[in-house]
C-alpha cells in the first residue's frame, strides 16, 4: 500500500513486527551506562598520566571507579527487586540510597585518603562518570519499550 500524501519512499508489504516490552532493563543500563563511564574515566585517565603522572591517572581512576559501583549498585538491586516486586522496588531504591551513602562515607573516613591521592584528579574522575552516567542512562530510558498495558487475552477481546 502506497500513500501519496508525503514525499519519500513509498511504503510496501514488508512483515512489521510488534515490539514488546524491554528485557533486562536494568542490566541492559547498567551495561550501557558502564561502558560509557569506563571510556570516559580511562580517557581521562590516560591524560591525567600524561599530564601529571601515574598518581594523578590512579585518582582520577578511582574516582570514577566509586560512582560507577555506587551507581550499580542501584540498577543491580532493580533488576532483582524489580523482577519478584516490581511496585516495590523504588521503595528498595530509597533504601539502598541511604544505605550506600552512609556505608561509602564510613569506607571513606575509616581508610582515610591515600598517598598517592590527588584530590583534582579524584574529583574530576567522578565528576566524568556521574555527567557519562547520568547521559547513558537517560538515553538508555528514552529507547526503553516499557509495556503499560496489558496484551489481549484473545480477539474476541480485542475486538471489543
Amino acid at each position: 500500500m502506497t500513500s501519496n500524501a508525503e514525499s519519500g519512499r513509498a511504503s510496501g508489504n514488508g512483515y512489521v513486527g510488534a515490539s514488546g516490552p524491554t528485557r533486562s532493563l536494568w542490566l541492559h543500563l547498567l551495561k550501557l551506562s558502564t561502558t560509557a563511564s569506563a571510556a570516559g574515566v580511562l580517557l581521562l585517565a590516560v591524560v591525567a598520566s600524561f599530564l601529571q603522572g601515574l598518581d594523578s591517572a590512579l585518582s582520577s581512576s578511582s574516582g570514577g571507579l566509586l560512582v560507577m559501583l555506587f551507581f550499580g549498585i542501584s540498577l543491580l538491586v532493580g533488576h532483582f527487586v524489580g523482577r519478584s516486586n516490581p511496585s516495590g522496588a523504588i521503595g528498595m531504591f530509597v533504601a539502598t540510597y541511604f544505605i550506600k551513602v552512609v556505608g561509602f562515607a564510613v569506607v571513606l573516613f575509616a581508610v582515610g585518603a591515600p598517598q598517592w591521592l590527588q584530590g583534582g584528579w579524584f574529583v574530576a574522575g567522578a565528576v566524568t562518570a556521574v555527567a557519562l552516567w547520568q547521559a547513558s542512562e537517560l538515553y538508555g530510558f528514552s529507547k526503553a519499550r516499557l509495556q503499560i498495558y496489558n496484551d489481549p487475552e484473545n480477539k474476541e477481546t480485542s475486538n471489543a
